[in-house]
Order: structure tokens, then C-alpha cells, then sequence
């Protein structure tokens, strides 16, 4: 196993005892989202803690994360507090749907990169059934806990896959949210978008906001758009 740290330009990352290493979905999510320094966060399901990471970077007053599986929970503690921004930075090992009965802090914005497998087959790592399958965390579950901690103009984002996203709009207008914006991301020119970048509020909105990204040329080299979108990030950028 590869237990070296992943190094951004600010800060670096153990991330081989998480449930889910690091990866480009969760760097572009948190890079996406819109965040003030007096906005406090709420990430559920933070495996090593990359977003929090980052939105702390990127000047979040505050930012709160739940992990069920302890492993990942001691790795972004870890994390957490050998970072420049350890004073910014909680995380709890809990359940996210006890978390929303126990807590009463209301917060600005909850993030989260949930569970997305819907299919019948799962994972052979029970720690990845655990993070990503959604016979763990339902979708309702997740919106339902979310909304309990929602303040009134608080937003709730999430990134899921295509179609995924489609059916978690649905469930989310259900319950009382309202698509405020989406972020469509392709992995190479020409293809159709695999991932969504979603945000939510508890108003209604009059029209949604859509960007399209790309994230490759055809020629299997980045896009002057992603090196520019995470340029703050990464090294090579």
C-alpha cells in the first residue's frame, strides 16, 4: 500500500486509510462551490477530508465533517491538525441521520460526495459498500438529515453521477428543495457529461443556473479550463 501524503500547494493529505482515496470529483466539487468567511460548513461523508481542505483554503469560516467509518474519521483528524487550518476544522465519527437528531447548530452550507452505486452490484470492499453504495445512506436520508440543519437561506450541494443526478432532483424537489444550480462535467471533448455538480435551496428559484465543463481534450490532455480552475490546487497547475 502507497501510505505517502498527496501534496497540494497549500497543504498535503495521508488519504490510504480512507474508504475513498482522493479524487478528481471531490477536488472539482470543492473548487466549485461558492464559500464567504462567514459561512460555516457542514461535509457528510468526508473520508480524508479533501473538501474540507479545501474550502477551508479557500476562506470558510468554519467547517464541521461526519464520517461513519473510523479509519477515515482518524485520517482526516489527522489531516485536520497538521494543516494550516487546523482551527477551522471538526470532525465527528457518526452517523450523519444521529448526527441531525443529536446537533442543534444550524449551518450556512452542507456539502456532501455521497453514496452513488443504485445498482445490485456492489463493491467487494465492504468499506467501499459503506461509502458508496445507497443502501447505506439513502438519498431521502440524506436530504432529510440535511434539511434538519439547513438555516433558512442555507444552500446543500452535492456532486453524483449523470443519471444519479436526475433521480436525486426529484427526490430533493420532493422534500422541499429547489435547484439552484448545476455544474455538468464531461471527461473528454465531445463526450456527454458523467458527473453533476448540484446545489439546492429551501426557496423557490426562478430560473437554473448550468455551466459545462470539460475536463480532457480528445487527445487525453487536460483542458486550459481545468488547469485553470484548480491551478490554486494542484502542482502541476
Amino acid at each position: 500500500m502507497d501510505c505517502r501524503p498527496f501534496f497540494f500547494k497549500k497543504f498535503a493529505m495521508f488519504h490510504h486509510r480512507s474508504t475513498m482515496r482522493i479524487g478528481t470529483d471531490a477536488v472539482l466539487f470543492a473548487q466549485w462551490l461558492d464559500v464567504t468567511d462567514k459561512d460555516n460548513v457542514l461535509d457528510v461523508g468526508t473520508g480524508s477530508g479533501i473538501i474540507p481542505m479545501i474550502l477551508a483554503q479557500k476562506g470558510a469560516a468554519s467547517i464541521d465533517a461526519v464520517e461513519l467509518d473510523s479509519d477515515s474519521c482518524e485520517e482526516a483528524r489527522l489531516n485536520f491538525n497538521i494543516s494550516a487550518f487546523s482551527s477551522k476544522l471538526n470532525v465527528f465519527q457518526d452517523d450523519v441521520r444521529l448526527y441531525s437528531n443529536n446537533n442543534q447548530k444550524k449551518y450556512d452550507l452542507i456539502v456532501s460526495n455521497p453514496p452513488y452505486y443504485s445498482s445490485d452490484v456492489k463493491p467487494i470492499n465492504e468499506k467501499k459498500v459503506m461509502a458508496r453504495h445507497v443502501s447505506t445512506l439513502s438519498y431521502n436520508d440524506l436530504l432529510v438529515s440535511a434539511k434538519k440543519m439547513m438555516k433558512d437561506d442555507a444552500r446543500f450541494a452535492l456532486v453524483l453521477p449523470y443519471f444519479e443526478s436526475r433521480l436525486f432532483i426529484k427526490e430533493a424537489e420532493n422534500l422541499g428543495f429547489h435547484l439552484q444550480k448545476e455544474f455538468l462535467i464531461s471527461p473528454i471533448e465531445g463526450k456527454e457529461p458523467n458527473r453533476v455538480n448540484m446545489q439546492f435551496v429551501l426557496t423557490e428559484v426562478k430560473s437554473v443556473e448550468q455551466e459545462f465543463f470539460t475536463i480532457r481534450n480528445k487527445d487525453y490532455s487536460y483542458t486550459d479550463e481545468y488547469k485553470f480552475f484548480l491551478k490554486d490546487y494542484y502542482l502541476d497547475f
